[in-house]
């Protein structure tokens, strides 16, 4: 696969998802970027503005098992990981897996699990395997997860460990469209038979395996220019020392820009990054990685505004 095809191939699953989903094609990008980078991501958005829906469209356009986990308080390792239970006919125990061990794992309302939980799940993320009675059994090439959180609901949620929050790759902030897209929103579910599961039926898988192993073998086959990666770093290390944050980004962090960066580059067909994509992902690839100060949060600045105002001190290179 070249780098045409490629985004041809990132076409045809946008056009699928644009079946179910609209108004939400920045979303659908970095969720692309994602993809083809090894990333999991973050949806964090008011209810009623389809992140469940759209992880569901995401993964119906590709052909590969989806499985979902409803996080809820009272939720136990053994319900994501799966367990070894006897079994009194072969007199012997079996493994029974849980919905984890899928490729592309929806976790909806994901701050709603107890520590405990999101601590196997934060295993899963980080290794790609799970360990089950003190067995390690892998997840899978493709294993990828798509989580969901309501920010404006507290009760009854766990906040994320910063450990987790790390793992993924971005934090998509996903908000209701403008007064058009609603309106056509709307008038194109006036046509459709009611319900959601009509709409994510409509999308048709149109990459597999094969397709996603040769798409990342474009994006690694990318290469980053010195000054590009001194450009990552600098604005990492600026957030470092920066008084309006107490705690900035992290080595890990740094990676995964520029593994986006690479991601980005060739979905648009390029074989080189530009100083543009790296400010393009830096909100969000950062904005769950930093940890406001208390200058910020009494001047009522969100991670947006102090990662924006960083990029502006951070020279880019020519």
């Amino acid at each position: 696969m070249n780098l045409e095809q490629l985004s041809g191939l990132a076409d045809a699953i946008r056009g699928e998802i644009g079946r179910a989903v609209r108004g939400q094609e920045e979303t659908v990008e970095l969720m692309l970027v994602a993809l083809f980078s090894r990333g999991h991501v973050l949806l964090e958005g008011p209810p009623g503005t389809a992140k469940t829906l759209l992880a569901r469209s995401f993964a119906a356009a590709l052909s590969l098992r989806f499985g979902r986990i409803q996080f809820t308080p009272d939720l136990m390792p053994g319900d994501v990981l799966g367990a070894n239970l006897f079994d009194f006919g072969t007199s012997s125990f079996r493994l029974v897996k849980g919905p984890v061990f899928t490729d592309i794992l929806l976790a909806d309302e994901i701050n709603r699990a107890p520590p405990k939980t999101q601590a196997a799940l934060l295993q899963a993320m980080s290794e790609q395997r799970a360990t089950i009675d003190g067995k390690d059994r892998d997840l899978g090439r493709w294993f990828t997860v798509i989580a969901t959180q309501n920010p404006i609901e507290q009760q009854g949620t766990y906040p994320l460990p910063e450990a987790q929050l790390d793992r993924f790759l971005f934090k998509l902030l996903v908000d209701f469209p403008d007064e058009a897209t609603e309106f056509d929103i709307l008038r194109r579910h006036a046509d459709q038979p009611l319900g959601n599961e009509a709409r994510v039926e409509a999308i048709a898988p149109v990459a597999g395996p094969e397709e996603i192993a040769a798409g990342r073998a474009c994006v690694d086959a990318i290469r980053l220019d010195d000054s590009i990666l001194r450009y990552i770093l600098a604005i990492a290390r600026a957030t470092r020392g920066a008084p309006e944050l107490s705690h900035g980004a992290s080595t890990r962090a740094a990676d995964a820009i520029a593994a986006a960066t690479r991601a980005l580059a060739a979905l648009e067909g390029r074989d080189y990054a530009i100083p543009d994509d790296v400010k393009r992902l830096c909100g969000p690839a950062l904005r769950h990685r930093i940890v406001l100060g208390p200058s910020a949060e009494i001047e009522g600045r969100g991670p947006d505004d102090v990662l924006a105002n960083l990029l502006d001190q951070v020279e880019a290179p020519r």
